[in-house]
């Protein structure tokens, strides 16, 4: 059903069947880390995405959504979004963002999983900015994870249960990070996460910065996807290639991207494409997800 400024409120039964499909996003996740490699080319690993959501008998999300042509965004080092696999081989040291989705169908509706995390190409950064870029980036999404647990261990109750706390927290984790280590650090505000359930993209719309507007009541039944995407210097101008699609950075500063779809339930958030829901990374914070 629906609630206030049409936000798709789901049951604790809708939630876990979102959490399957989370759960395919996850293997998805866990197939790319073991084969992105020096080599290895994106289509290749658009393959293999594609593989992996056929052996769960569910369905990509990205293939054919307004005509994108692959299972998955592979986006490489100042590629910001929706990079499509190409054939240039990856090299040692890239970054590169897998944006990654998939629906399980239940009762004649779709449910849908969306998540992103970035890699290192053979797992050594070439340089301490990128290092700072990539785990600043991580632990904006977390801190504004955990913030949400925070808020639902008093049921949703406080003032401040509003939508725009994920970007406030966002914006603030990320300038904390770069005064920090001393680096510049930039939101690219025109992407960001949104709610998700019976479709891929739905309200409301979840940035990534403080915004004004404070947005629908934070409530048990939402779901939504938080994406940080962050840029490594001190601008955020980008251009779209002619496949429409492809974002790049203008300054070819780097970029990094990751997500994870997270389930408000009645007293804390389950975090559904995690495969612990999210246990190992709310620890540190004190906290723990409470399923639906």
């Amino acid at each position: 059903m629906f609630g206030r400024n049409s936000v798709e409120i789901k049951t604790p039964a809708q939630v876990r069947t979102m959490r399957k499909a989370g759960l395919v996003v996850a293997d998805i996740h866990h197939e790319l880390r073991e084969n992105v490699r020096a080599g290895v080319t994106p289509r290749e690993l658009d393959q293999i995405c594609r593989e992996v959501i056929a052996k769960h008998n569910a369905r990509s999300n990205f293939l054919g959504y307004y005509g994108y042509p692959a299972s998955v965004c592979i986006s490489v080092n100042d590629v910001v979004v929706h990079g499509i696999p190409g054939d240039e081989p990856l090299d040692d040291g890239d970054l590169v963002s897998f944006d990654c989705g998939a629906y399980l169908t239940a009762n004649g509706k779709q449910w849908h999983g969306d998540a992103c995390f970035t890699a290192i190409v053979g797992g050594e950064y070439r340089n301490d900015a990128d290092r700072i870029l990539d785990q600043a980036t991580y632990k904006s999404l977390w801190d504004a994870i955990a913030e949400l647990a925070r808020l639902g261990q008093n049921q949703w109750s406080d003032k401040n249960a509003r939508v725009n706390i994920i970007g406030k927290t966002v914006e603030e984790s990320i300038d904390q990070s770069s005064r920090k280590h001393g680096v510049p650090l930039s939101i690219a505000t025109e992407y960001g996460g949104h709610g998700i359930g019976t479709a891929m993209h739905m309200s409301p719309d979840v940035v990534n910065y403080d915004s004004s507007t404070r947005g629908p009541k934070l409530q048990p039944g939402m779901v939504l996807a938080i994406e940080p995407i962050i840029i490594g210097g001190p601008k955020e101008e980008t251009w779209t290639w002619d496949d429409d699609w492809t974002v790049q950075t203008t300054d070819g500063s780097r970029a990094v991207h990751w997500e994870h779809t997270v389930a408000l339930t009645r007293s804390g958030v389950w975090v559904l494409t995690s495969p612990d829901g999210g246990a190992k990374e709310l620890a540190p914070y004190g906290l723990v997800p409470v399923e639906a």
